[in-house]
């Protein structure tokens, strides 16, 4: 099963799919810098970057790469 055959059926059953989908991303830029939670998952730094802002994400400040001198 692939996850469009998924989205398909469970819209089929109506059950509302993009609203689970924003609210699971919402949960992880919580939890993990929006860079890291977009390239994890496939999606633009500037969808996750928004949706950190929605959902009051604090690592706005991040900065990526290695931090060791």
């Amino acid at each position: 099963m692939t996850p469009e055959t998924l989205e398909l059926r469970l819209r089929h059953l109506a059950f509302p799919t993009q609203r689970g989908r924003t609210a699971a991303i919402r949960h992880l830029v919580l939890q993990a810098p929006a860079p890291v939670v977009a390239r994890m998952l496939g999606y633009q730094d500037d969808t996750t970057a928004q949706l950190a802002a929605e959902a009051g994400g604090t690592w706005r400040h991040y900065a990526p790469g290695g931090h060791s001198r």
